[in-house]
């Protein structure tokens, strides 16, 4: 029996369609939440993500600010425009966009960003309130994966989760959330031994591990729900994600496909920590 399919695009939709009316309510309160995006370079993803988001702003109803600066761009004068929109009061969401060239230090940028309106949820500030479980804007992807679960219904308190890759980005903070749901968290990473013993035992397993195609059915309790976060491009131009969607949905419980699946949550997480961003700096959450 083929599993059912967890569609991020429908769920994205949905999200995005109550987004829309509480900007709508704002905007007559006097209230535009603003998101600004700083593409530094000519990295063709980072292209089309910042595209992305500056479409989504439009369509809600936000307000945009897109700054594409050249490769040649000194961190000083990056953290110059950073401050900038810091102060800017028509802006709630600042997010630069990564990976940034190498002669820029990331840390140092993140770190730059006011953590109010750091809706990437990258700064230091805003991860440590994850930690410890205070409110925090949360990052973006890991967000998206939990609505994603609760959307299927199934209950993730009690349950065993493991999450496959320990990154900053995505494994780390997801497996912080999943505690927050009251899961028993198991992290697995490139060196972690047995790792299919760990997985079969696995209710909810999530997968970012970045290698296309790495989890097959082997790997898989029957019926456990599988998030796969991996996006990766193949030989011959397809995208594949970190699971091998065609084996592992014929055991699986829900499961989410590549494209399709994680992907286009990330973009409405963004949207939705820019409204709360514009709420509270509004004083209106």
């Amino acid at each position: 029996m083929t599993a059912p399919i967890i569609s991020g695009k429908q769920v994205s939709e949905e999200i995005r369609g109550n987004l829309r009316q509480e900007v709508e309510s704002l905007v007559k309160q006097g209230l535009t939440p603003g998101l600004a995006v700083i593409l530094v370079g000519e990295d063709p993803a980072s292209q089309v993500y910042v595209r992305n988001k500056e479409k989504a702003c439009h369509d809600l109803g936000y307000y945009s600010e897109v700054h594409r600066l050249p490769a040649s761009t000194s961190q000083e004068e990056l953290l110059a425009l950073v401050e900038k929109l810091n102060q800017q009061a028509d802006i709630h969401g600042i997010l630069v966009q990564l990976p940034l060239p190498k002669h820029i230090d990331e840390k140092s940028v993140i770190n730059a960003i006011a953590v109010e309106k750091d809706v990437d949820g990258f700064h230091p500030v805003n991860v440590g309130n994850l930690v410890i479980g205070d409110d925090s804007l949360l990052p973006c992807t890991p967000a998206g994966v939990i609505e994603l679960i609760k959307r299927t219904g199934i209950e993730m308190s009690g349950k065993h989760a493991v999450v496959i890759g320990r990154s900053n980005i995505v494994g780390k903070p997801v497996s912080l959330l999943l505690q927050r749901e009251n899961a028993t968290v198991t992290m697995c990473h490139s060196r972690t031994a047995n790792m299919k013993e760990i997985t079969k035992q696995a209710d909810i397993l999530v997968v970012a591990i970045g290698r296309a195609n790495f989890v097959d059915a082997s790997y898989v309790k029957p019926g456990a729900v599988v998030i796969d976060v991996g996006m990766n491009r193949l030989d011959n131009g397809k995208l594949a994600g970190d699971v091998d969607f065609e084996s592992v949905k014929e055991i699986s419980g829900p499961i989410t496909p590549v494209p399709g699946g994680v992907g286009p949550m990330t973009i409405t997480m963004l949207m939705h920590n820019t409204l709360i961003a514009a709420k509270r700096l509004a004083g209106l959450a």
